[in-house]
């Protein structure tokens, strides 16, 4: 588990921008379980959360026209029961964080792995989220 003083910070980024944490199992089923969108952020201490993944997702949501009933994030390493959670939601892809989910009425609808992150301007991930956006919300 890493340590709060290096996680509050990364937290922060995205609870200051509207995002709600999950930091449970119960708050995970009561969000993912709900009718209407759910974007969910699985937050890392990585580079690539901080470089492109955290600033894309701000910035998808402060652009777009349409935007996700609930704006939610669980931290990798550190949520550690919520994160579980969330992975089993996001079944059959494998564990990876960063990551970003959007749910719509309980079924993962877009997807975007840490494969997809890496590389990738904070922008392309806001282009990524935008249209995604577009289509389901």
């Amino acid at each position: 588990m890493y340590p709060e003083e290096i996680v509050i910070p990364m937290k922060e980024e995205l609870t200051e921008n509207g995002f709600e944490e999950l930091l449970n199992a119960k708050d995970v089923d009561e969000t993912l379980t709900k009718e209407g969108t759910a974007l969910v952020v699985i937050n890392s201490v990585c580079g690539c959360s901080a470089g492109t993944a955290r600033p894309g997702v701000v910035m998808a949501v402060a652009n777009s026209s349409k935007k996700p009933d609930r704006l939610t994030t669980s931290f990798a390493g550190f949520d550690i029961e919520a994160v579980k959670s969330i992975r089993e939601h996001l079944m059959p892809y494998p564990p990876s964080s960063p990551s970003i989910a959007l749910f719509k009425d309980g079924k993962l609808v877009h997807f975007i792995e840490r494969h997809n992150i890496e590389g990738r301007s904070a922008q392309m991930i806001a282009n990524n989220l935008t249209a995604a956006f577009e289509e389901y919300c």
